[in-house]
């Protein structure tokens, strides 16, 4: 099977090119160019919302993986529908008989944040095209590199005692990089999945306030946390910028997306690809080991 990554050199991305490339040809998209990898991978530099650009780049190809998302940018919505467009006609163009999406887990009800809310709107316009989408949705992703993860891993290493905003206590169900992974991976190329919309989530479901108690404790801190009522999301995303990696741009969207809860509602994709979901603890050990984590 021949396979385009668009996105690949981000985190998920990366981690899908070496899995998908073991048994498929991969074709992998980013907006800049790269030096040649392993066999079997082919880079190619493409700009998502570009349909010219992307239409050589995906001829030939039988799945298509989307996973460019514009957060950070000021018209990270407008970019991401005309990203999808692009797709699902230069997807169409090239003959490829399925798009898989990565979109997000969290109820779709008005008052959505932006973030959620033009995840959901990208997996309708690519929906609205010919080619048949499969939908994995999901909520924080462990794993080196992701951004909601490598933030609470800069807060408990930078920060002895915290004062939290409410979102500390919204629920959620993160899972392993390697497990989301899996779940792309294994619904390419499967006729029951076309036209599928599946939560992948973890084994556990907990609240922000307890993955930073728990990496903390993996990394042998007990910081202080004390939950404050009168934090807005403006100043929740700028306390972030100052004292975590992530950038301004990046915090403000998603400390809006944190107020909801993003809990997987059906367990579908379990049957469909089967396997042992790795625990947050033994996710988070694995995103933390390696060089640079002392």
């Amino acid at each position: 099977m021949r396979v385009a990554i668009l996105g690949a050199s981000g985190v998920i991305g990366r981690a899908l090119v070496a899995e998908l490339a073991r048994e498929n040809e991969v074709v992998a998209v980013s907006r800049h160019p790269r030096e040649p990898g392993r066999d079997r991978v082919r880079w190619v530099a493409a700009d998502a919302t570009q349909r010219t650009e992307l239409e050589p780049a995906l001829r030939g190809v039988d799945v298509v993986y989307h996973l460019v998302h514009s957060l950070g940018a000021n018209d990270f919505e407008e970019r991401d529908r005309q990203a999808a467009a692009s797709v699902a006609a230069a997807a169409d163009r090239a003959g490829a008989r399925q798009i898989v999406f990565l979109g997000g887990l969290g109820d779709e009800r008005e008052g959505v944040s932006a973030h959620l809310r033009s995840r959901a709107e990208t997996a309708e316009v690519l929906a609205a095209g010919p080619v048949p989408v499969t939908i994995v949705r999901a909520a924080v992703v462990v794993g080196r590199g992701s951004a909601a993860f490598e933030t609470i891993v800069a807060l408990v290493d930078r920060l002895p005692a915290m004062i939290c905003p409410r979102w500390v206590t919204t629920k959620t169900q993160p899972i392993a990089l390697a497990d989301v992974v899996r779940h792309l991976a294994g619904v390419g190329g499967r006729d029951e999945a076309l036209g599928g919309a599946y939560d992948a989530a973890g084994p556990e479901v907990m609240t922000y306030r307890e993955m930073i108690e728990r990496v903390a404790r993996l990394r042998g801190r007990r910081p202080l946390i004390v939950e404050v009522p009168f934090l807005t999301p403006r100043l929740s995303s700028l306390w972030l910028h100052l004292v975590t990696p992530v950038k301004a741009g990046v915090a403000r969207p998603l400390i809006d997306g944190l107020r909801t809860e993003t809990v997987a509602h059906d367990e579908r994709i379990r049957d469909l690809v089967p396997f042992e979901l790795t625990s947050f603890d033994e996710a988070a050990r694995t995103a933390l080991a390696g060089p640079g984590r002392d």
